[in-house]
């Protein structure tokens, strides 16, 4: 069974679905530890309520927060790292010794880069006058929301969408998106 940490900053919707999905429907993988940059973030709690090892990794508890993190992965012996809300850029080293994958509201390669997440990226949509949006599981990489894609999912824009329609929208086939491409990445291995 394939070993999947995830990596937070808040509230870790994309775990929940994981979370759930392995709970109800079966998916074959195992989530052994949840790493936070935020003390603060629900994720953590979470964690301690599912009984699963959480850290808190930031500037104020590891002086290489990037090495922290691997050391981290290698001693829970993890294959996979998903980015569920993570908001900070990933070291080329654990892109490099990790199969690392992140959810982006958006159909890349359009709406992606620096600074490029959350709403920034469904105001950008509503702004240009997109007629489809939706959410794009992906590969990461050394650059932002670069790297191959995995799955994507659309999803049509009404006449009167607004950021926080179209934001409720994307959360809900995002949750979908994610569980659906890890029961395809684990159906290769």
């Amino acid at each position: 069974m394939k070993r999947v940490a995830i990596l937070a900053s808040h509230n870790g919707s994309g775990f929940d679905a994981l979370y759930e999905a392995i709970k109800k429907s079966g998916l074959l993988i195992e989530i052994p530890l949840i790493i936070s940059n935020n003390s603060g973030a629900k994720i953590i709690q979470n964690a301690k309520n599912y009984r699963i090892e959480n850290f808190i990794v930031n500037s104020k508890t590891a002086q290489n927060q990037d090495e922290k993190i691997e050391q981290l992965l290698n001693k829970y012996k993890c294959d996979y790292v998903f980015l569920s809300g993570y908001m900070k850029k990933v070291s080329a080293n654990i892109t490099k010794n990790f199969k690392v994958i992140n959810s982006h509201p958006a159909l890349l390669p359009n709406y992606g880069g620096e600074g490029m997440y959350g709403r920034f990226v469904h105001e950008a949509v509503i702004k240009n006058g997109e007629k489809i949006s939706g959410v794009t599981i992906h590969e990461v990489n050394e650059h932002y929301d670069e790297g191959k894609i995995i799955l994507q999912k659309e999803l049509l824009l009404d006449k009167d969408e607004s950021v926080d329609s179209l934001e409720d929208k994307i959360k809900k086939l995002e949750r979908i998106a994610i569980v659906e491409s890890f029961k395809h990445i684990t159906s290769l291995s």
